[in-house]
Parts: structure tokens; C-alpha cells; sequence
């Protein structure tokens, strides 16, 4: 369809399986930071006058993650060399980390509400030594190592990164 054109169709027109389309083509294209940001992109770009419970819903529907480098599709992590990982990760940690404990195998970090899985996808993105895994709740993410060595280096390095000065 023709941009010019396009932007004149009325929202009704678009359905929401459309509307969906194309939040995730503009979260993919670019990274977006707020929801009345994509509401500006969809309003401009696409012609679409969305309410913001409306994109709530659709990044809800979507499964869209909020992370330290904006609105996340799911199962799309962007390509970063390593040592950009690390500097992600500290990033992340400096925003949302709260507390690192560690008990056996597991490093265990407290965020504040709402902040454990944006968190948890940038530890899984960078990899570090030593982990297998994470799981991420609402305020709490379990990490889980190797064995117990490898959850004590890993408490420290989470430490160590949290404390780097951006």
C-alpha cells in the first residue's frame, strides 16, 4: 500500500492480528523505550491512533519484554560482540540489581518489582562462565552454576559489574 495513502486509513480498519504486525516490524526495526513512543511510531508511521491500554494488551499478546536496551521481542536477542555483552550486562545490573546472594549452586539477585526478567535476559545474553541457566520471577531471578566454585565467581563477578562506574 502506498506510505502516503496509508496514512490516512483509519485505525478501525486495521485488525489487531495487523495492528500486532506491526508493532513488532517497528520494535524490530528500531529500538523503542516507552509505550507512548510506539504509540507516536504507530500514529505516524502507520497511521494508527492506539489507546495506551490498548498497546498494553498488544505488547502483553506479543510478549514484548522491556530490557536495558529498550522493548524486546521475544526470542530475538540482537547480536552484540562480548565485550559489549559485559558492558550490557553491567548496565543492567547498575539499574536493576538490589542484592546478589549465593547458596550452593545458586547466585540468587533480588531487583526491585516488575525488573527480574528484563535483568534475567541480559545475563543469558552475556553468557558468563560458569552458568547454566536462569529463572526469573517478578523480583527474584535464580541463576544456577556449574557447582559451587563457579557460584561464588559468579556472585563476585555480578558484584564486581554492578559496582563498575558506567
Amino acid at each position: 500500500m502506498d506510505p502516503y495513502i496509508h496514512a490516512f486509513v483509519p485505525a478501525t480498519a486495521h485488525s489487531p492480528l495487523q495492528r500486532r504486525a506491526r508493532i513488532a516490524a517497528l520494535i524490530g526495526a528500531s529500538q523503542v523505550w516507552s509505550q507512548q513512543e510506539l504509540a507516536d511510531l504507530l500514529r505516524k508511521r502507520e497511521g494508527i491512533a492506539v489507546t495506551q491500554a490498548t498497546l498494553s494488551r498488544d505488547l502483553t499478546e506479543l510478549g514484548v519484554v522491556k530490557g536495558p536496551t529498550g522493548y524486546m521481542l521475544p526470542g530475538v536477542t540482537p547480536a552484540l560482540p562480548a565485550g559489549d555483552r559485559e558492558a550490557v550486562l553491567a548496565t543492567a545490573l547498575r539499574q536493576h540489581l538490589l542484592s546478589v546472594t549465593r547458596g550452593g549452586t545458586l547466585v540468587v539477585l533480588k531487583t526491585p518489582s516488575g525488573h527480574a526478567n528484563s535483568l534475567a535476559i541480559e545475563l543469558d545474553r552475556a553468557g558468563l562462565p560458569g552458568t547454566l541457566g536462569t529463572i526469573a520471577g517478578d523480583d527474584t531471578i535464580f541463576v544456577a552454576a556449574k557447582d559451587t566454585d563457579a557460584a561464588a565467581a559468579l556472585a563476585r563477578t555480578l558484584e564486581r559489574l554492578a559496582r563498575t562506574a558506567a
